[in-house]
């Protein structure tokens, strides 16, 4: 008989049949009534504080207006209301990156609280598998606040104590579609606390031309295009070495010449020197004279030029031991990148084995010793496997553009990137969508950020070796 009833009703039952088990009732307590009304009150109590306490602009307009009713009566008011808003509509037009950082994205954060997070909240809760029932009760993770900016919504969240992070990253697709937007971004914000990040817009969805050569020659972070938040995309490249993966006609060649466009003030300054390995002869064969003869494309030529970056590392570390811990770019002592484009055919690919093994040692010795002494590697491959490159966890930073698998992910940024939000096996193969668009994850941050870089066209090229051949001559 009990085995035909669901979940705990069993309890519910009184029986007073000779042959079976009594059965009791639980204990009711009845509340009196006014513990009740008391346990309200102190709730809207608490709820009106930290109402006043986190809108306090929001609370004070409708107060003010509703004590000017009272005391002047209600023209006044009216009057008083269409004050503020002509203002606000003034700032609006005057000032409107202020009027949006202090008035509109509140606004709009309180208007997406209110029309989709808090009213689909539970049932997103539900169908997605984070609510709990427990002994008959329901338990939701608590929606703390909502945040907007240009080009995202960001929900701050409490998690039911249990819950992991990996419980909310396996549901992004279920969040994502639950609240009508196209992705979700999980992010730890402390124990207990997510971030939720649900894009509203895309800014990365058109191409972005090439970039302004800058004026000022520096080896610092380089602009090489644009941020999913729409701030510049600056990439570090002195002081640290830089993977790019990516499969055929991802945008590879795009972060090389961005790189090469954002150091050239800097190598007609003599404060760096970029040395190009283009094994398969076709992205950098084509400003081969930014180079200065330190371009190689025969494997032979390859190892031979990488033997001379591992030698000027050595020189230079036997110079600074004692003197000084960092690399400061000067004419005597420039930055040195060293840009390997395809460098699977040259570590895994290369059916000599000798010379296999002399480009795999000299590249693990510039990753592992090179970049406190001014000499960087960044490095550009479709295949980002262990056996293709088995020194690929070298690399501090590094740089997803379209992949094929979902496997190769983490293979690149790290365990667990996909499941952050970096799914670079979605970006679009159509090269107006998807060139250039990739999921970058830098030393100094661990979580995924998505960026596109500028395309460089042939004729940008041909204009940057115009310009550095002139600038050399002229000197």
């Amino acid at each position: 008989m009990f085995k035909k009833l669901p979940g705990d009703e069993t309890r519910n039952l009184v029986t007073t049949t000779p042959d079976t088990a009594v059965v009791f009732r639980p204990a009711v307590v009845k509340t009196p009534a006014i513990l009740t009304l008391l346990v309200f009150a102190c709730r809207f109590l608490a709820a009106l504080a930290r109402t006043v306490w986190r809108h306090p602009v929001a609370v004070a307009i409708p107060v003010s207006l509703g004590v000017v009713w009272l005391l002047y009566d209600w023209p006044l008011a009216v009057s008083l209301l269409g004050f503020v808003v002509l203002a606000l509509l003034g700032w609006a037009f005057t000032d409107r990156t202020s009027f949006a950082r202090l008035i509109g994205w509140r606004l709009l954060a309180w208007w997406r609280l209110v029309s989709v997070y808090r009213r689909h909240w539970q049932p997103v809760m539900d169908v997605s598998g984070l609510a709990r029932r427990v002994h008959g009760r329901d338990y939701l993770p608590r929606l703390v606040r909502v945040q907007c900016d240009g080009w995202a919504d960001r929900i701050t969240v409490r998690m039911l104590k249990g819950q992991a992070v990996k419980d909310w990253a396996d549901r992004t697709d279920n969040l994502a579609h639950g609240f009508g937007t196209t992705s979700c971004r999980v992010a730890l914000i402390k124990g207990g606390r997510l971030l939720l990040t649900f894009p509203r817009s895309d800014p990365l969805a058109a191409p972005i031309p090439a970039l302004p050569i800058p004026d000022e020659p520096t080896v610092g972070p380089v602009e090489i295009g644009k941020q999913e938040d729409g701030k510049p995309l600056r990439l570090k490249v002195h002081g640290t070495h830089v993977l790019i993966a990516g499969a055929t006609g991802a945008g590879k060649g795009s972060f090389l010449w961005d790189t090469i466009r954002g150091l050239l003030p800097a190598m007609r300054a003599g404060l760096a020197e970029v040395w190009a390995l283009d094994p398969k002869l076709m992205e950098l064969s084509y400003g081969r004279e930014l180079f200065r003869g330190r371009y190689a494309a025969d494997p032979a030529d390859c190892a031979d030029l990488l033997d001379e970056a591992v030698t000027v590392m050595h020189k230079r570390a036997a110079r600074f031991a004692g003197l000084q811990r960092s690399h400061v770019p000067t004419i005597e002592d420039p930055f040195v990148l060293v840009l390997v484009d395809e460098v699977a055919f040259l570590t895994a690919y290369q059916p000599d084995k000798q010379l296999r093994h002399r480009i795999s040692a000299a590249l693990a010795t510039l990753a592992t010793q090179g970049r406190s002494v001014g000499v960087g590697v960044m490095a550009a491959l479709q295949d980002p496997r262990k056996e293709v490159m088995n020194i690929r966890n070298l690399f501090p930073d590094k740089i997803a553009l379209r992949l094929d698998e979902s496997e190769q992910v983490d293979m690149v940024l790290g365990d667990g990137a996909r499941d952050r939000g970096a799914l670079a096996d979605h970006i679009s193969p159509v090269p107006e969508l998807g060139a250039g668009v990739a999921y970058m994850r830098l030393e100094t941050s661990p979580e995924p950020i998505r960026v596109r870089a500028a395309y460089v066209s042939d004729h940008d090229i041909r204009q940057m070796v115009a310009l550095f051949t002139e600038r050399g001559e002229a000197a």
